[in-house]
């Protein structure tokens, strides 16, 4: 398929490696992108996705070795960090503190999230042991202990010993003074451990719980994701392989960590949207990525948003993330009668076994719903199933269990209702939460979405984008050409960047102006080398300045570009009413950091003409679908065969090699000069509620127990 114009040269690959699917975008030496969308877990066929995918598109045979000659690059985001946090099967990990702050990360800070909750479930420690070390350093930098290694080297041995090799350092006020933590470090190096993060060099930042967190988990992870990656860079010979950090920047290899990689996956989702609804012309948008696993959403208005603290299963992390809220809703979420409600997630069936229409015995899943409403068509599906990956999707199998369990549903509650209405109703359990996780990151924090375009992607979003729009009263919806794959294609379109943060914690008046230039210098030349070192030319950097501001007694600092002082104060104080809907005018504004991010520009999106008779245009087949609360009889369009400015009234499918998107009664789908399916609300949602939805007690008893079961997942009962 033809996406972009390049210059001649070899082979690159942009890779997303998912929970349930690894999307590959190949784009070849004449610009021609080529995708492929495998399980990401599919142990009887090949040990890694990601390789595999290389190898389908590259065209070689079983035993044939990778001509690295013929790669450029590969980019990849990867899920092996995440999923070693979520699941805890990091390395184990020794934490060297302060004597007398040996429990100060099992403190933390005494947050009670679910305030009413009787039994407290605390998150299990990264760290397996904890050593103290007699030293100390006040907030003045001075020594008030001086560094006992003599009593620390038996202790650091006995952990070696016993196996550990991973260590995380963490003083107090090493931020600011770090020679107590290098002298550890060169100790720990010399007795043997292979994994040494430091707290000043992994966060260097104010906040002894944030920063001990981020060190540990990164001395948790970067094992696992460095043999990961000495893996996927054996099996590639030389080739130049970079991989996608939190922050939506590209970094080597040899500089990836535990703490980068957290959001490596979504990441590329979040530039790829971006970049594509740039190029479409929306520069307001909601990000909605719905994969197999999880569904992530991001706002974007102009600017990425980024967190420097977050939690993320458990663990508190210090370290520049794009502001991503993840829910467990995708297409593998389970679907389940538990005797008295229905239920959707958290649980999900992955890549193996998968949702019951994978052919591997899998139970129902949110997809398993789609097959069964008609929305997903095996005819239309790529055969990759079953023992031998030849097998359409089993339909069948799905039609079987939803009939049990509509019989099983008639036996506990006396309720008819037919299979195609549960698997309705188990939908929008799952479009609503789905709508809640945007609400999280827009409607809460003040932004209207009806002014966004909705931008859909990942292997299940298209399915759903149309009913997400509809809960949230959004008008525009916007799928790009690659929108089953964007992910990874984002890989492709991102930069390389460097981030780095210094705590500065100063009154913000003038006279501090010459120590945040000298500061903001000292970080722009670490970054912009950190750059040029992965082959970035002059030209291509360009390096952005920032201050982090917080009114004096308040612990929220909010971003603003540096320059004049009163400048500064102004965008602060905007964004501070933008967020909190007030300001404090004449009180003290503190710096609080400062931060530095450089960029490599590495590629120029451009874009193809989107060519297609209109001879062409007409439904392949029409099928029978149930969309809206009534059977309907939808046709069947190939994405590729609709010319520009064609339109398709909904209810309908439309299909293509990677996707299908479902234009749900009352939408319009209509194909722009580039490629883009724009989606539109022509027929207001109040009509559309009171076409075919005469409400009788039965029917209100379904949505009774539906609406039960939403505000039980969301915490509420």
């Amino acid at each position: 398929m033809d996406g972009m114009a390049a210059k001649p040269g070899g082979w690159q690959f942009w890779i997303d490696r998912g929970g349930t699917f690894t999307d590959v975008v190949g784009r070849g030496p004449d610009g021609t992108l080529h995708t492929q969308k495998l399980l990401s877990e599919n142990p009887e066929a090949y040990e890694d996705a990601a390789l595999q995918g290389i190898r389908d598109l590259l065209g070689l045979s079983a035993g044939d070795p990778v001509p690295e000659a013929e790669i450029d690059a590969v980019k990849m985001g990867t899920t092996v960090a995440t999923n070693a946090l979520l699941e805890r099967k990091g390395d184990r990990t020794l934490l060297v503190v302060t004597e007398g702050f040996r429990d100060q990360l099992r403190i933390a800070y005494q947050a009670r999230p679910r305030l009413f909750d009787r039994q407290i479930t605390l998150p299990e420690m990264l760290y397996e042991r904890v050593e103290e070390v007699a030293e100390r350093v006040d907030a003045k930098d001075a020594v008030l202990t001086p560094l006992d290694l003599d009593g620390l080297w038996p202790r650091l041995q006995a952990a070696f010993d016993e196996g550990i090799r991973s260590i995380a350092i963490v003083l107090m006020h090493a931020y600011r003074v770090p020679d107590h933590e290098l002298r550890i470090a060169e100790l720990a190096r010399e007795i043997g451990f292979t994994q040494i993060s430091t707290s000043h060099e992994t966060s260097p930042m104010i906040k002894f719980v944030g920063r001990g967190d981020t060190t540990v988990a990164d001395a948790y992870l970067s094992p696992i994701l460095r043999r990961y990656i000495d893996r996927i860079a054996g099996a590639l010979g030389g080739v130049n392989l970079q991989f996608m950090q939190s922050n939506g920047g590209l970094k080597g290899a040899s500089l990836f960590q535990g703490k980068d990689a957290i959001l490596s996956g979504p990441a590329g989702g979040i530039v790829g949207a971006v970049r594509t609804a740039q190029q479409a012309g929306f520069d307001k948008v909601i990000t909605f990525d719905m994969g197999g696993t999880s569904t992530d959403v991001a706002h974007y208005e102009n600017a990425y948003e980024r967190v420097f603290e977050t939690v993320v299963a458990g663990v508190r992390m210090q370290a520049p993330m794009l502001l991503i809220h993840t829910v467990a809703a995708g297409g593998g979420s389970l679907c389940r009668f538990d005797g008295a409600r229905f239920r959707v997630g958290p649980e999900s069936a992955g890549a193996s076994p998968g949702p019951a229409c994978y052919r591997r015995g899998g139970p129902l899943a949110v997809t398993d719903c789609n097959v069964m409403l008609g929305k997903l068509q095996p005819d239309f599906f790529p055969n990759v199933f079953g023992p031998g990956q030849d097998e359409p999707l089993d339909a069948d199998a799905v039609r079987t269990k939803f009939a049990a369990m509509a019989a099983e549903v008639k036996a506990v509650t006396g309720i008819d209702r037919s299979p195609e209405e549960l698997a309705d109703g188990f939908l929008r359990i799952a479009v609503e939460n789905m709508a809640n996780a945007i609400k999280k990151i827009s409607v809460q924090r003040g932004y209207d979405v009806t002014d966004y375009a909705l931008q859909c992607f990942g292997g299940a979003g298209g399915q759903h984008a149309c009913l997400i729009a509809d809960v949230l009263g959004m008008n525009t919806v916007l799928v790009h050409p690659f929108a089953g794959v964007l992910s990874a294609y984002g890989m492709g379109l991102a930069d390389v960047r460097a981030l780095r943060e210094r705590t500065i914690e100063a009154p913000l008046v003038e006279d501090l102006v010459p120590r945040l230039e000298r500061e903001l210098d000292e970080l722009a030349a670490i970054s912009e080398a950190e750059v040029l070192g992965q082959g970035i030319t002059d030209e291509r950097i360009e390096t952005r300045r920032f201050v982090h501001l917080r009114y004096d007694g308040s612990d929220t600092a909010l971003e603003v570009p540096y320059g004049a002082v009163d400048g500064m104060v102004e965008a602060y104080e905007r964004a501070y009413r933008s967020r909190f809907g007030f300001v404090m005018p004449g009180k003290k504004v503190i710096a609080a950091t400062i931060s530095v991010e450089t960029i490599g520009l590495t590629f120029d999106l451009e874009s193809a003409p989107h060519m297609v008779a209109d001879d062409d245009f007409a439904p392949q087949t029409t099928v029978d679908a149930y969309m809206g609360g009534e059977a309907v009889s939808a046709p069947v369009y190939r994405r590729e065969s609709i010319p520009v400015g064609g339109r398709v009234d909904g209810p309908a499918l439309i299909i293509e090699a990677t996707a299908t998107t479902i234009v749900e009664p009352g939408w319009q789908a209509e194909m722009t000069d580039i490629g883009n399916l724009v989606l539109r609300r022509v027929v207001a949602r109040a009509e559309r509620v009171a076409v075919g939805t005469d409400c009788d007690p039965v029917m209100l008893e379904v949505f009774n127990n539906l609406f039960m079961s939403i505000a039980e997942q969301m915490g509420y009962t």
